[in-house]
């Protein structure tokens, strides 16, 4: 029987022989484009905790924050290993020696059996890249990439501050050190052309990632995206659009990608728009019955 999507549950069950879940840690990171460095402000649909809303808090250590992320979803998950995931802002923006700690401390920890961090392109410096090949070696590892869109104009107008070529580099450099690497893209960006969600899945696939983050693009409080939908010049997707783009990705992508997410989950307290997206449930059962509506699945149309 063909499988309709390779998710990362599918994955994960495949490779530990049970359920792994996430916990999602806050490192005390900021961005190179809230910072100064690059600008200021961050991309313009950015929440105010760089995408980490369901962190612990970085007040909290690394154990600690473990140990509460546990403890949240101790009545519904039973096992006893989990994957320490450092989530909101630029997980490698920082100097070597500390995150060599804060990601050793993760480790140490008896739940712990491996590593995911999500980051930018542009973090990515040799002396990093070798501590991740190191950690690599010894822990079960992934990278994940904020590329959104391959289209530059697009990024530039969200202020990514990073052209796709910065991408391709660091996925060439990834697969020579043999680290998994899953790249994010958010389909229904401002401004972008009407194919280029699909075209970024399949450059980031040609690029060699081994999975995909597929979100929606959602309007949070206290971000430039709620100027802009406010005052109307910005249109978001209506969840049978999304669901059509989400189902024409999956049938373009090989089918040993791994799916880690189809569907964003904003905060409820700051989310605009699309209202639709807090049934986090009912999306993702309206993708698999328009799969089933299309007779088609994951890889259906791929193509090497």
């Amino acid at each position: 029987m063909v499988k309709k999507i390779y998710t990362l549950n599918d994955f994960l069950k495949e490779k530990f022989n049970e359920k792994i879940y996430k916990v999602s840690l806050d490192g005390g990171f900021t961005c190179p484009n809230r910072d100064g460095k690059l600008s200021r402000g961050g991309c313009i649909f950015c929440s105010e905790n760089g995408s980490g809303d369901f962190t612990s808090g970085k007040l909290k250590s690394i154990h600690q924050q473990i140990d509460d992320q546990i403890e949240l979803v101790s009545n519904k998950y039973k096992g006893n290993k989990y994957i320490a995931y450092f989530q909101n802002f630029t997980n490698t923006y920082a100097d070597v020696n500390y995150l060599r700690k804060i990601y050793e401390e993760a480790l140490s920890h008896k739940n712990i059996i491996g590593l995911a961090i999500a980051t930018r392109p542009d973090c990515l410096e040799e002396d990093i890249l070798e501590l991740l090949a190191e950690l690599n070696k010894k822990t079960f590892l992934w990278i994940e990439l904020g590329l959104q869109t391959i289209n530059d104009e697009v990024a530039k107008f969200f202020n990514r501050a990073y052209e796709t070529k910065v991408y391709e580099e660091i996925s060439q450099k990834l697969n020579k050190l043999g680290i998994k690497f899953v790249t994010h893209i958010i389909i229904g960006l401002p401004k972008e052309e009407k194919n280029d969600y699909l075209k970024t899945a399949i450059f980031s696939q040609n690029c060699g990632t081994w999975g995909l983050k597929l979100h929606l693009m959602y309007v949070v409080k206290n971000t430039i995206l709620e100027n802009l939908y406010k005052n109307g010049s910005l249109k978001v997707n209506s969840k049978e659009e999304y669901v059509e783009k989400i189902v024409n990705v999956l049938e373009n992508i090989s089918p040993e990608i791994v799916i880690h997410r189809m569907t964003g989950d904003g905060d409820r307290e700051t989310l605009l728009a699309p209202l639709w997206s807090i049934k986090k449930i009912d999306v993702l059962n309206s993708i698999h019955k328009e799969l089933k509506i299309r007779n088609t699945y994951q890889g259906k149309l791929y193509k090497k």
